[in-house]
């Protein structure tokens, strides 16, 4: 019986532990490059931290990187094309984002969360 007792314990506590979330998590993005040709990123936050995210090739994704919560702000250089580009987005703790270029005319930059 204190077998069974036991095991049953050890039970809850891996279902806790496994559905639990850390409210630590930092919000993280990447870059999905699916324009042609080259693109260049510059990633402001609310919390006045500038990130810059050069060359990323065309078909290719970036790896992630953390930002500080709140309001994200996107400029988009695209090689060939004079114009910038932009997009922006309000991260949230425990939440990863893709930065979408879409080959596209003009080019779109899509901001999804899975």
């Amino acid at each position: 019986m204190k077998y069974l007792i036991s095991l049953f314990a050890i039970f809850l506590m891996m279902s806790v532990v496994a559905c639990s979330t850390d409210p630590e998590n930092p919000p993280t993005f990447r870059v999905r490059n699916d324009h042609a040709t080259d693109a260049s990123l510059q990633v402001k936050t609310s919390a006045g931290n500038t990130i810059n995210i050069n060359n990323v090739q065309p078909s290719t994704t970036s790896d992630y990187q953390g930002v500080a919560t709140g309001q994200v702000d996107i400029t988009v250089t695209i090689k060939g094309l004079s114009d910038p580009y932009t997009a922006s987005f309000l991260a949230q703790i425990n939440q990863s984002y893709t930065v979408v270029v879409a080959n596209t005319t003009p080019p779109s930059i899509n901001v999804i969360s899975p």
